[in-house]
Order: structure tokens, then C-alpha cells, then sequence
């Protein structure tokens, strides 16, 4: 089994770690998030039903995720 180095330690608690808002984050994470609801109400109305749908609003969902990932994570 090989050990961990200190720097990949360090980043996965980075990852597993709940990380509280601070500073302006709160306001940038739900920008972001209506900036989101408004292109997933776009393309539900008009994409059909199907997958192709479903998965451009399941990459739409990641996206918002990780973008607001990166604020906690890294600042």
C-alpha cells in the first residue's frame, strides 16, 4: 500500500470537508445558482422531452456544483 504524501493529504480533506460560507461567497453561490435555474427553465422549455434533455440539465446541475466547489475549496 503506498502512504500518502502530505500534499495529497491535504488535499483530500480539502475535498471532504464541509466548508461554511464566508466573506460574499453566500451571495456568489446563489448567483450562480439562479443564473443556472434560468438557463435549465430555458432549455426545458424548448429541448424536447429525452435524454439529450435530461443530460444537458444534469451537466448544468455539475457545473453549478463544481463552480461553487471551487469558491469553498479554494479561497
Amino acid at each position: 500500500m503506498n502512504e500518502l504524501s502530505r500534499a495529497d493529504l491535504a488535499d483530500l480533506k480539502n475535498r471532504f470537508t464541509y466548508h461554511a460560507p464566508k466573506g460574499d461567497q453566500q451571495p456568489r453561490y446563489e448567483f450562480l445558482r439562479a443564473t443556472a435555474l434560468g438557463l435549465a427553465v430555458a432549455i426545458s422549455e424548448r429541448v424536447p422531452a429525452g435524454r439529450s434533455r435530461a443530460l444537458a440539465l444534469t451537466n448544468l446541475e455539475q457545473a453549478i456544483f463544481w463552480a461553487n466547489a471551487g469558491i469553498a475549496r479554494n479561497e
